[in-house]
């Protein structure tokens, strides 16, 4: 299986996605301050989204691989990772001081955007060869 490591990513984190949330949304239900329970909700919402783009891409380049696809998804795990994981730590530990951290994923997850919109502007449609012509 192609990308095998990256669907398994995929899956665990769409897992970890469903367990965060289900934490957040019982274990920490007025347990936090106001700003650190929607900024611990945030990270799930972030981390969800980019999971479901992490499997649309992934689905995309088992079809038709192009360059530019392993930049996005690694950009947007690394970005999922800083981002999310800062905002989870900083809202379970009150340091606040993770928050700086926590834009770096941000400017990640746009990278892996951007790399995505390189990808596709790359990307020739299927069944048409290098110099242009069918």
């Amino acid at each position: 299986m192609q990308d095998r490591g990256w669907w398994l990513g995929a899956a665990l984190s769409g897992a970890l996605v469903v367990m965060a949330g289900a934490f957040g949304a019982h274990a920490l239900e007025g347990q936090l301050a106001p700003r650190l329970a929607a900024a611990f909700e945030t990270g799930v919402r972030y981390q969800a989204w980019h999971t479901l783009a992490l499997l649309a891409l992934l689905a995309w380049r088992a079809t038709q691989p192009q360059t530019g696809q392993r930049l996005a998804m690694g950009l947007w795990a690394a970005g999922m990772a800083l981002f999310s994981g800062s905002l989870y730590a900083m809202a379970l530990t009150g340091a606040t001081g993770l928050g700086m951290i926590t834009p770096l994923g941000g400017l990640l997850m746009i990278g892996g955007w951007l790399a995505l919109a390189v990808a596709v502007l790359r990307a020739r449609p299927p069944g048409q060869s290098p110099s242009g012509s069918a």
